[in-house]
This record gives structure tokens, C-alpha cells and sequence, in this order.
């Protein structure tokens, strides 16, 4: 669906849409790679993701983590996410590109996902959810 920056005093401020919890999931991965990296390129790199949380928030938390950990270790970009949800559980498949540094040095660094505020609210037809990246 969209994501979009709010302002935010020190942080990053987004807020996800999605019809469905997955399609949320997805976009908030997006989000993030995109406020980190810009454009990217599906180059081959696939990645898969599974996870359990208590409830939704933390399975977002722990799902975005897991991409920055990933990203982090392994010096990866990712720009597509295909998520599926059964309940609290989490199987995703992550593609991208090795990062480039002419292409993906202009962003912000993201160092973790808050959980201030963090609440998956549905609005009529679409999930929403606001999250601050901690840069």
C-alpha cells in the first residue's frame, strides 16, 4: 500500500499502510530499507525469515530487527518483502542486492526499532501502524 515520514524530533517517524497485516509487514520493511538505503534492485540475494512473537507488535519489532541484523552482518540491501502471517507466526522472503556504496551511501542509518507507541490499529479497510527507527 504506502508508507510515509512524519516529522519527528530526533528519530525516524513512519507510518505503514497495508490491506492485510502482511502487506503491512512488507511495506514496513520497505520503509525501512528505503529511509537506510534508497533504491535497490532485486540482484539475486534472498533471504528467509522465520519468527514467533507474543503478539503482532513484537513480531514487527522482531521481524525488522532481524532484516537490520541480516543487512548488517552480511552487508545486504533488501528491497522486496514477501510476507506471510499465520497469527503470531512470520515466514518471510526478503530479495535484494549486495550494498553498493555509490548507490546506497545516501541514507540514514538505522540502529533499532522502537517500541514507543507502537500499536497495529485497523482503519476501515487498511492497517496502519506508526514506528520510530532509532538513528
Amino acid at each position: 500500500m504506502s508508507f510515509e515520514e512524519l516529522e519527528h524530533t530526533a528519530d525516524v517517524l513512519m507510518r505503514i499502510r497495508g490491506a492485510t497485516l502482511s502487506e503491512l509487514f512488507s511495506e514496513a520493511g520497505r520503509a525501512m530499507f528505503h529511509v537506510m538505503y534508497g533504491p535497490c534492485e532485486d540482484r539475486g540475494i534472498v533471504r528467509q525469515i522465520a519468527l514467533e512473537a507474543e503478539d503482532l507488535e513484537s513480531l514487527l519489532v522482531d521481524y525488522l530487527s532481524e532484516l537490520l541484523f541480516i543487512a548488517d552482518t552480511e552487508n545486504l540491501v533488501f528491497c522486496t518483502f514477501d510476507v506471510d502471517l499465520q497469527g503470531n507466526q512470520l515466514s518471510a522472503v526478503v530479495r535484494g542486492e549486495p550494498f553498493d556504496p555509490e548507490r546506497h551511501a545516501g541514507g540514514t542509518l538505522i540502529k533499532g526499532i522502537s517500541y514507543f507507541g507502537l500499536e497495529i490499529v485497523k482503519e476501515k479497510d487498511v492497517y496502519v501502524v506508526d514506528i520510530i527507527f532509532d538513528i
